[in-house]
């Protein structure tokens, strides 16, 4: 083989190395009630020939100080917000690209065969409705629990629960304690509870009863050139379908 040839061979080997580091994987932090359509949503990235993204799902408070602390990701999916603020505060953010991309519903639930009769206005004996523990987020830190304390205050049940409220890392962990059947009741949203054959939703909460449920997203600073191209894609008409079909409210412009 000529020298000139023997170039041209090592030219080629270099070249997918090249693209195959440019193609480097999304990295995306987001809230744990997103774990199913944004798992799907990555699929159809990939079938679309992109690297398949790398999910990090968890509590939006613990994901947002991990990235406050210089966890390496690409996109940030909140479910409220406050920890979005944060963030934004501590220029943690990519300027300007900070959208409000989803919003959700809340909702009673009970396990499946152990239902109770609820009525949402106040006066009535909410606490004595049903026996066992409340399962919600933790308020004041986990969003779904912050939107609980805010519908259950409205209605003036908040007081008489104190004692058998559980807080929670996430909405998730909310919806697992109530599936097993540990809580007799749990407060999470629309959609956590629609991907669960063992729990049923008993009620939902009236918006007016809680601060609007709205999930910001928003690129890293430092985040890779496919970050904005995932971002871009999050808004977009087609994953706005797959956001409707399992129970979201596409909210970003386009939609």
């Amino acid at each position: 083989m000529s020298r000139l040839a023997r170039i041209a061979v090592a030219m080629l080997c270099l070249f997918p190395c090249a693209a195959s580091f440019a193609e480097e994987p999304v990295r995306v932090f987001a809230a744990a009630s997103l774990t199913n359509v944004l798992t799907e949503i990555a699929s159809q990235w990939h079938e679309r020939g992109h690297p398949a993204p790398r999910l990090a799902f968890g509590g939006t408070a613990t994901l947002a100080r991990q990235l406050a602390a210089g966890a390496p990701a690409d996109i940030f999916a909140a479910a409220d917000g406050r920890w979005m603020d944060v963030l934004e505060q501590q220029g943690k953010l990519e300027t300007g690209t900070r959208m409000d991309l989803l919003g959700n519903e809340l909702v009673l639930i009970a396990p499946r065969g152990r239902t109770f009769r609820v009525e949402l206005r106040p006066g009535f004996p909410f606490a004595r409705a049903f026996v066992g523990k409340l399962c919600v987020g933790e308020p004041g830190v986990v969003p779904a629990g912050t939107y609980a304390r805010q519908a259950l205050e409205s209605l003036q049940w908040w007081n008489s629960l104190q004692g058998r409220i559980v807080g929670t890392d996430d909405v998730r962990s909310a919806l697992a304690f109530v599936e097993r059947g540990e809580c007799a009741a749990g407060v999470v949203y629309a959609t956590d509870a629609a991907v669960s054959d063992k729990v049923v939703v008993i009620a939902r909460f009236s918006p007016q009863s809680h601060a609007p449920i709205v999930y910001p997203v928003a690129l890293l600073r430092n985040a890779s050139p496919r970050g904005q191209d995932f971002l871009a894609y999050l808004a977009s008409k087609a994953a706005a379908t797959t956001f409707r079909r399992h129970g979201f409210v596409p909210l970003s412009a386009g939609h």
